[in-house]
């Protein structure tokens, strides 16, 4: 199976890096400073009384302290005692030993003092005590003798060391001797017997007591045990006694527990907070007791609580107050249990809750030094300034000392002293030093400049700005030298002046720079960050399977950062590789030649980089070549032969014989057993034991018909389970144990409802099951009240207070007699709502989008029920920025446990909000506290609503807006930004207007015609800017055909005037050069006839290029035909195609080489079908033929006759008769344009358009300019012309048929909007 795993370098050092971060008030040492203690040895200090003592005391400051020490609270003169020297530039002490001094002479209680002109610090009291380990004393030990099956209990009663010894116990082999549930040692050493065996005799217990100071260990005498069974007891009596003499010792009796420790029913231990505790049960007892642990009132604590000893010993850790309590344990056999109850009090030595830190001050200032601490007891805080009691210090007028807090009210230089915290009770003290130190020093920076990170893509960054300054300067952050501030969600700033970005990303590279300021002055460091792309394996090992003696190769294919350097590593099972030549480690794979065997394993590969690390993994399984001939393996068969023997009230023998094993051997028999009384049918396990063993003896319980089935287990699988074995029904008895899971929870609040879970009905040990119940009220001098019920599993008690705590038992009897006594269980009864509301509900604002809310707790009694919680209701009132109410939706916050504080998230900015808190508990909600009015301050708005841009002209844009849907605050402005963009792709500058936020519209004059300008709009509120919208629009084209200035030329431009009521803002843009990417040529389309097509495309790269179309028929292999278009358009007519075929086409630029366009294909339309029969020959035809030919010849004569006569007719007829054929007006159905006509022409007297006429401002089209005129364009081809004048669909449609002196004709409207692009 593959797995893989992915850690980032970074965020594994995040904790490392926050932990590391200076504070704000770390005094650079070349400033004056008081001293602070940097290094003390340990206030309980045990040494080796061989080696040299080393009390260490090492401190800072400016100028650098002096040190002295007092002994036992007396000045300790150094100089006085050659065997002490203390080390330079230090307070550090060494006492000599190993010259001639003894230890003892150096014991007692040090202190350190370090002094300079700002103050004095002190250290702990260090207490000197060598270690000892003292010899054990001489004792004459007795043989122990004693009776199978008894307890015994091998005391060790070690010497007092110092420290306490550790104890073991091992024979005279050196051999640690074997522990169990039967036999343990205990924590005060001694060896436990809860029942002894034959082979527990022996001569060599030896207890040992190893003192770790002094890496020696000490021996006790062996003790000697032995251990009479009973089969040897009766040999030794039927030896001395004849055949006619009754003997025999009784055989070994099955006992209830009892406990060897403690002793009695109850204990106490006192122990202290942040301590182990440890609680110890050992009990005797045949067959051996189980111990079980339970604290009355609760449960163990999770995760905390720890069984050792084979569970003899519980184990808590990090004790605190909430673990005080009775710990009960509970010694469990088949025959009945015992119990003890502990009680625990956790005591607590002073800890801290807040410490006093130092304080840097400028003169004037004022500032607090706070000191709280707790214990049990309450400990007693008292103050010293620079070691002195401050009752009897020189007077600070600046200073003033309340209870646990020193307030500093306009301190000056002199103020400058070190203060000290102590905090002690009867188990212990705490002592803290803090320095005030009155300083006026302008910012400086102390991280180094350019520093530069490195992190991983999608990973926290943190960049740092460590600072110095009195008064405490203010930081802010910039991205660049010269950019905006820093604010927003994505970035979090820390108190000491790091900046953290959650989730870096590649555009967050970059040079950032922070800037310190107090009134002293101003700096600023800049630091780099590089964002990395993550390694990855893109191609991860996979499983395999390999024949032993084959080869084979495992790949890891890497991608990562280019500028990282990854190694990669191969594991097997987590370790390095087997030093094997046959291991051969490649760029990306692992071969491994002549597979073994103890190759078999799971195979990671780890790269990693100075950044991050990813591994996989995946398992080569090594199997054998397939066996000839194969054997056959099977399930074995089941056995059979059941026979009891040695049958007693609780116990029985069962025998078997094994069935075949089928080629794979038995490794376990599983037996099963039947209550035929009870649950006939129903087959239980019992018990299994090794395939090597075919007898067993069963425990049983009393009143149960037994009948057993074995079940023989190898590697295939289990056997089918044997024949049952004879009924054996085992005699009735009391109970031996009583309900479990025993329960006292009230559902009304007058009733307790007492529930357990029933025995079953083996364990009834005999007919009759009943239950006796029995309560009383806690801590209330009542007698027992009892009830005798059937085999039920919960009984009411009616007319009980509410939420009273009740002691309950439940004891189980039956015909023959009552169980053990049961243990008691604390049960409650019901709850009631609660009477009383949080009090003092206080909010705290933190930002616009969060606060954090306070609450007095209620006092307990009120609860009246578990305490579950408390719920905060919030709803939002109204939004300030728009005065109108809407739904009130409320919103619930659940806080468990007794808290008294919470975090409101998700509140909207600008916005009035209202509060309320309730207590919980388990029946409901109480009263609701009265309504807290809180608002949240302004934030960011959302973007405007919708920017719409309108009514374009030659040089103005109108733009009109919506302000945004969520305010967020009071908008002060909006800020559009704009820029144009032509299709010659050079870009102007970028223009910003601020605009009153009162403005919902704006007129832009004066802009360029024909220009794309791109718009990015936002509102502003006090807090920052918005999201912004953005939009792009086009002036229209100039009408009249004035040239655009030259870009670049600097002059020439008009003024665009920007227009807002009743402002007018001026500017003069400047163009900047900006090469295209590529010219390209794009949408190519075709609309085809039946012998011509209308080819069109897109253009995109530099002016004045020449196109050419190519063609040929598709999927011919024919060179192609090239056509050569004139001028600069984007459309050609491609003439003279075969109908009914499929064309292919692309189009090219000259002069730029191999730059077409991709290829199109389309059809012509098919030609009208023709009669197969040829008419020519047909008499009719030639007849009709010949009447035209006279019809023809009669009106040619007429004519002549008229033109020589001078007759008038119709212009038209003789332009019909005389002018050039393209541009004659064509009939309807001959697939041509007619006349050509300017907008203004169609719309008032339809004149004709004059040959080689070409007049912009009346939009008309020359015709000479190249054979591929609209002119050849018919309405066979549906078209139409888009802005830029290319060929997009239908070119012409028809118009209503008009009257032309009794002449009909079809006349199409030109399109000269699309020509207009060309003028």
């Amino acid at each position: 199976m593959m797995k893989k795993k992915s850690i980032s370098a970074s965020k594994a050092s995040l904790v490392l890096f926050l932990c590391q971060m200076i504070s704000a008030l770390d005094v650079p040492l070349d400033l004056s400073q008081p001293p602070t203690i940097t290094q003390q040895s340990p206030k309980d200090y045990i040494v080796d009384p061989r080696e040299n003592i080393v009390i260490q005391c090492e401190a800072k400051g400016k100028p650098p302290p002096s040190f002295s020490w007092t002994r036992n609270g007396t000045h300790f003169d150094i100089d006085k005692d050659a065997q002490v020297t203390m080390k330079p530039n230090s307070g550090t002490l060494v006492i000599n030993i190993m010259n001639g001094g003894k230890a003892e002479a150096y014991e007692g209680v040090y202190q350190c003092t370090a002094r300079n002109e700002r103050g004095a610090a002190i250290s702990n009291n260090i207490v000197i005590r060598p270690s000892r380990s003292p010899l054990w004393t001489k004792e004459k030990l007795e043989p122990n003798q004693v009776r199978e099956g008894d307890s015994l209990v091998l005391h060790c009663r070690p010497p007092v060391g110092l420290p306490p010894p550790i104890i073991f116990w091992m024979d005279n082999a050196f051999q640690r001797l074997p522990q169990s549930e039967r036999v343990s040692q205990g924590l005060n050493g001694d060896l436990y017997f809860s029942n002894v065996q034959p082979e527990d005799t022996r001569e060599d217990y030896i207890c040992y007591a190893r003192f770790n100071h002094t890496q020696t260990i000490q021996q006790k005498q062996p003790i000697s045990v032995k251990v009479f069974s009973m089969d040897s007891l009766n040999d030794t009596i039927a030896a001395n006694l004849s055949d006619t003499d009754i003997y025999g010792a009784k055989p070994v009796t099955e006992r209830q527990p009892i406990l060897l420790t403690p002793t009695g029913s109850t204990s106490t231990k006192v122990e202290l907070r942040g301590n182990v505790l440890l609680l110890e049960c050992i009990a005797a007892g045949l067959p051996t007791p189980v111990i079980r642990w339970i604290k009355e009132g609760g449960e163990l604590p999770v995760n905390r609580t720890f069984f050792e000893n084979f569970k003899k010993t519980l184990k808590i850790i990090d004790v605190s107050e909430a673990d005080s309590g009775n710990y009960k344990c509970i010694a469990r056999n088949m025959l009945g249990s015992v119990h003890h109850v502990i009680s625990v009090t956790v005591k607590a030595a002073p800890y801290w809750i807040t410490a006093p830190r130092n304080l840097v001050l400028s003169p004037g200032e004022d500032g607090t030094l706070i000191c709280r601490a707790n214990g049990n007891p309450k400990p007693n805080i008292s103050w010293f300034a620079n070691g002195v009691p401050i009752a009897i210090a020189p007077e600070d007028p600046s200073r003033k000392v309340d209870g646990d807090t020193i307030i500093f009210s306009h301190v000056q230089e002199r103020s400058s002293a070190v203060y000290q915290c102590n905090a002690s009770n009867e188990y212990g003290y705490l002592l803290a030093n803090a320095f005030v130190n009155v300083l006026a020093e302008p910012p400086r920076v102390l991280t180094p400049a350019n520093k530069l990170y490195q992190v991983i893509a999608d990973s926290p960054a943190l960049l740092d700005c460590a600072y110095f300054g009195s008064p405490k300067p203010e930081i802010e952050w910039f991205k660049g030298v010269k950019g905006s501030i820093l604010r927003g969600n994505e970035y979090v700033f820390h108190d000491n002046g790091t900046l953290e970005i959650p989730v870096a990303q590649k555009d967050s590279t970059g040079t950032y720079t922070c800037v310190a300021r107090n009134e002293l002055g101003k700096v600023q460091n800049e630091v780099r960050l590089e964002v990395k792309d993550p390694t990855m394996i893109i191609k991860q090992p996979e499983y395999k399977v390999i024949q032993r003696y084959g080869q084979v190769s495992f790949e890891c294919i890497i991608k990562h950062d280019s500028t990282l350097l990854p190694t990669v590593i191969w594991l097997k099972d987590n370790d390095e590789l087997p030093d094997d030549e046959r291991f051969l480690v490649g760029k990306d794979n692992l071969t491994i030649m002549n597979v073994t065997d103890k190759d078999d394993g799971t195979y990671t590969c780890i790269v990693n980089t100075t950044l991050d690390s990813v591994s996989a993994s995946a398992v080569l399984t090594v199997v054998a070549a397939p066996p000839t001939p194969a054997i056959i393996y099977a399930r074995p068969n089941p056995p059979f032969d059941l026979e009891l023997t040695g049958q007693l009230e609780r116990s029985v023998e069962l025998s078997w014989i094994p069935g075949d094993e089928n080629n794979s051997p038995i490794k376990n028999f599983v037996i099963e057993y039947e209550d035929g009384l009870h649950e006939p049918g129903v087959w239980h396990y019992q018990t299994e034991v090794p395939g090597t063993q075919t007898t067993v003896q069963l425990k049983l319980s009393p009143y149960v018909n037994y009948s057993f089935r074995v079940i023989a287990v190898n590697e295939i699988g289990r056997s089918q389970p044997s024949e049952p074995s004879e009924q054996y029904l085992t005699k009735s008895a009391n109970p031996d144990e009583n309900p479990s899971n025993v329960q006292g929870i009230g559902s009304e609040p007058d009733n307790l409802v007492i529930t357990w879970e029933s025995l079953k009905g083996f364990q009834s040990n005999g007919p009759g099951l009943q239950y006796k119940v029995s309560w009383r009220q806690k801590d209330v001098d009542d007698e027992w009240t009892s009830v005798i019920v059937a085999n039920v599993s919960k009984y009411i008690v009616s007319g009980t207070p509410t939420f009273v705590p009740y002691e309950i038992k439940v004891q189980a009897l039956n015909d023959l007699g009552y169980a053990p006594e049961p243990s008691e269980v604390i049960g409650h009864s019901g709850e009631d709502l609660p009477m009383v509301a949080p009090g003092n509900v206080q909010v705290h604002v933190i930002n616009s989008t969060l606060a954090k809310v306070h609450w007095d707790p209620v006092p307990l009694k009120t609860v009246r029920g578990h305490l579950q919680g408390y719920k905060v209701y919030y709803w939002k009132v109204q939004s300030l920025s728009r005065r109108s109410r809407r739904h009130v939706e409320k919103k619930i916050l659940t806080f468990r446990g007794n808290k008294t504080f919470g975090m409101l998230p998700g509140l909207e900015p600008y916005s009035s909000y209202k509060l309320n808190v309730r207590v919980v508990n388990g029946k409901g909600e109480g009263p609701a506290s009265p309504d807290k009015v809180f608002k949240t301050p302004e934030g960011v708005p959302s973007s405007p609503s919708f920017l719409k841009i309108t009514n374009p002209t030659l040089d103005s844009l109108t733009l009109e807006w919506g302000s945004p849907t969520h305010p967020n605050g009071v908008l002060t402005s909006y800020i559009l930004k704009f820029q144009p963009i032509n299709n010659t792709h050079e870009l102007g500058p970028l223009v910003e207007i601020r605009i009153p936020a009162n403005e919902s519209s704006l007129i832009l004059k004066n802009l360029n015609y024909s220009t794309r300008y791109k718009f990015y709009f936002n509102a502003q509120t006090s807090v920052g800017s918005g999201s912004q919208i953005t939009e792009e629009a086009v002036t229209i084209m100039d009408e009249a055909g004035i040239l655009r200035p030259a870009v670049g030329a600097g002059k020439g431009y008009s003024e665009i005037l920007f227009a807002t009521s009743p402002v007018m803002h001026t500017v003069r843009p400047t163009f900047y050069k900006v090469q295209p990417l590529y010219p390209r040529i794009r949408n190519v389309t075709t609309a085809a006839a039946e012998t011509y097509a209308n080819i069109s495309w897109e253009y995109e790269g530099p002016d004045h290029a020449n196109f050419y179309v190519e063609y040929g028929v598709a999927g011919s292999k024919e060179d192609w035909k090239k056509e050569i278009v004139n001028g600069s358009r984007s459309f050609f007519v491609l003439k003279g195609l075969t109908p009914g075929t499929a064309y292919k086409v692309r189009v090219g630029a000259e002069g730029l080489s191999g730059f077409r366009s991709s290829e199109d294909v389309f059809e012509t339309g098919p030609a009208m079908a023709s009669r197969q029969i040829d008419i020519a020959t047909q008499g009719w035809f030639i007849g009709l033929m010949c009447a035209v030919a006279l019809l023809i010849l009669i009106l040619l004569i007429v004519c002549f006759i008229r033109r020589n006569k001078g007759g008038k007719y119709p212009v038209k007829e003789k332009e019909d008769a005389h002018a050039d054929p393209e541009i004659q007006p064509m009939k309807e159905d001959d697939g041509t344009f007619g006349e050509y006509r300017s907008l203004e022409s169609d719309a008032e007297d339809h004149k004709p358009l004059k040959k080689g006429s070409r007049t912009p401002s009346d939009r008309t089209v020359k015709k000479e300019d190249s054979d591929d005129s609209l002119v050849d364009y018919g309405e066979g081809v549906n078209g139409q012309f888009n802005e830029d004048g290319s060929f997009i669909g239908q070119y012409s449609g028809k118009k209503e048929k008009e009257p032309a002196e009794g002449n009909e004709s079809s006349e199409a409207p030109s399109p000269v909007n699309a020509m207009n692009s060309f003028v």
